[in-house]
């Protein structure tokens, strides 16, 4: 190929991508161009695996995988999010950050969530949708939080009678994966799969995940509420499901299983449009830059991604 017919990487929409792909025992690199997934044994490359890194949303790496300057560069490129997570996924230790790359976005949310007036539309909105109906007038955002944890706590109980399983309430140990029952362990994977695909989503939608609303203090404040949103209509009703069946690898099947849900619920479509109408509940338009405001020296090439990818 002569580089007149070069066509450089550029992202694609999340909507567009497939939601997850969890690494692990393998050493990823770029080869002949590709992100592949290397089987070594004794120095050896026995076997390749390649994955179509701009088609997904995002990679959790787990402990025994290893990835090059070259996979980890051409991730980036492709708006794709890198996550070294821990066993089944439930610890988090690093994330790459292929988006969030839209200043006016940062601060329309940080605008947001500094003002308790504006912050209570945003949270009264995500309570709305998340319940299929308004909350009560005149309440708080600790008093509505008090309100979402007794529903949330009944939704739990009743999923686990629905799949009849033996339920004790959400109890785990992020330190210790082995000491949680099965149904613990089923959650735990599965809400370790949607956090990372809404993670993905609120970089692309170019905003921040630690600055959140009903949740703060936490890197990822802002990803809990947003999947909070959207736990109960997927990654739960899946880990009682595959918690009944009481699996000898549970995470694997869970995060299946996961993958079919979100694929069947249109979850990748649906979150961004979510984000906007959530924050669009504010009644606020993102501010515009200072008069005084240095423009950029070189502008961004148009890019067929999502608003907050970074393009070349």
């Amino acid at each position: 190929m002569n580089q007149a017919d070069f066509v450089p990487l550029k992202p694609i929409p999340i909507k567009d991508r497939v939601s997850m792909i969890f690494v692990y025992y393998g050493r990823i690199d770029v080869k002949d161009g590709a992100f592949v997934v290397i089987n070594e044994v004794d120095g050896q490359d026995l076997e390749r695996k390649h994955i179509p890194v701009g088609s997904v949303a995002c990679i959790m790496l787990e402990p025994g995988t290893r990835i090059s300057h070259a996979a980890v560069k051409l991730a980036a490129t492709v708006g794709t999010l890198l996550i070294w997570v821990g066993e089944a996924g439930v610890r988090l230790y690093s994330a790459g950050q292929p988006g969030g790359a839209r200043s006016d976005k940062l601060l329309y949310q940080a605008k947001l969530a500094l003002d308790e007036n504006l912050r209570l539309k945003v949270v009264r909105k995500m309570f709305e949708i998340r319940f299929g109906e308004k909350p009560p007038e005149r309440r708080s955002v600790d008093q509505l939080r008090g309100i979402e944890g007794i529903r949330v706590k009944k939704l739990y109980e009743l999923m686990a009678q629905q799949y009849r399983v033996q339920w004790r309430g959400r109890r785990y140990d992020p330190k210790d994966w082995e000491k949680g029952d099965i149904a613990n362990k089923c959650l735990s994977s599965a809400t370790s799969c949607l956090y990372g695909v809404t993670e993905a989503a609120i970089l692309a939608a170019g905003y921040a995940p630690a600055v959140g609303f009903l949740h703060s203090g936490k890197p990822l404040s802002f990803v809990y509420d947003i999947a909070d949103v959207f736990k109960f209509e997927t990654v739960v009703p899946v880990a009682f499901q595959i918690a009944a069946k009481n699996p000898a690898q549970p995470d694997r099947e869970v995060r299946i299983a996961c993958r079919d849900a979100f694929r069947q619920t249109h979850l990748l479509r649906r979150i961004i449009p979510a984000i906007e109408d959530i924050l669009a509940a504010g009644e606020i338009l993102p501010p515009p830059p200072p008069e005084d405001a240095q423009p950029p020296a070189i502008p961004e090439p148009a890019s067929i991604g999502d608003q907050g990818h970074r393009s070349k």
